[in-house]
């Protein structure tokens, strides 16, 4: 009985032997692969360390060098490698526009002072910086802002219509449609959240010809200024709806110098 136990013993631990040897070499599991990711080329451009302000100039410390990808439009951007020195030779443009932190810097948004002030350094070229008196009753209430669009309109009586009729006639015309203001008396744009900026004078950017028109205006009559929408901007339609001349009051109301209405009875 004792060697048969021997012998049992001896075929289970040599069974068991050549399971483990089995075991050991059987093929381990492929181990994942992880996936390589592109390699993103960039290049180190020129950006706003902290926010700029229209009319602000700049200075080393309003700038710093950041990696942009190439295919990010980094051309079209100042790069550390075409430009090594644009930290100071960029030192002293105007921002015609703001920048916020971590914007590319782009120098069709700067313009080189040399000496003059920034509002003839925002201006556009050929344009002009023409200054008109408002009040809240002709400014829209103060809700005008730097960079609102308004029409321009003049107000005023008309003497010759007068003596034909006996009755007071007030002419009211717009003269110039679609401007953009630059500056509420010295405001150039919002600041800390200001929505409404009441001044007393508004700064227009005008053609030679409607600089003329507005100086020209300005001795006839009062001039008041109507907001545009954001939305119609840049629109250039004609709105010569005469439906609402109608009389008020006993005073006649005249639109582009025609008489439209009668002095009621």
């Amino acid at each position: 009985m004792k060697a048969a136990r021997v012998v049992v013993l001896t075929v289970a631990v040599a069974a068991g032997g050549v399971a483990a040897l089995l075991a050991g070499r059987s093929e381990k599991p492929p181990e994942p692969q992880v996936q390589q990711q592109p390699k993103i080329e960039s290049v180190d451009v020129l950006v706003a360390k902290n926010d700029i302000a229209m009319g602000q100039t700049l200075t080393p410390g309003d700038l710093q060098w950041q990696a942009w990808p190439i295919s990010g439009g980094a051309a079209n951007f100042i790069s550390k490698a075409n430009q090594p020195n644009a930290l100071e030779t960029v030192s002293g443009a105007i921002a015609r526009t703001p920048f916020v932190a971590g914007e590319p810097i782009r120098e069709a948004k700067l313009v080189k002072a040399k000496g003059s002030g920034y509002m003839a350094a925002i201006l556009p070229t050929g344009m002009r910086a023409v200054s008109t008196q408002i009040s809240p009753e002709t400014g829209a209430g103060g809700f005008i802002l730097p960079n609102d669009h308004v029409d321009v309109i003049l107000s005023r009586r008309d003497r010759e219509a007068e003596k034909a009729t006996g009755t007071e006639v007030h002419v009211s015309e717009m003269i110039l449609k679609n401007i953009r203001v630059l500056a509420i008396d010295q405001t150039v744009e919002e600041k800390n959240g200001q929505k409404v900026v009441v001044g007393k004078t508004a700064t227009l950017e005008l053609a030679p010809r409607q600089s003329e028109t507005l100086a020209l205006a300005q001795s006839l009559g009062s001039i008041s200024l109507a907001l545009r929408s954001i939305t119609d901007a840049n629109s250039t339609d004609d709105d010569t709806n005469t439906d609402a001349d109608k009389p008020r009051g006993g005073v006649n109301i005249i639109r582009f110098g025609v008489n439209t209405a009668t002095t009621p009875k």
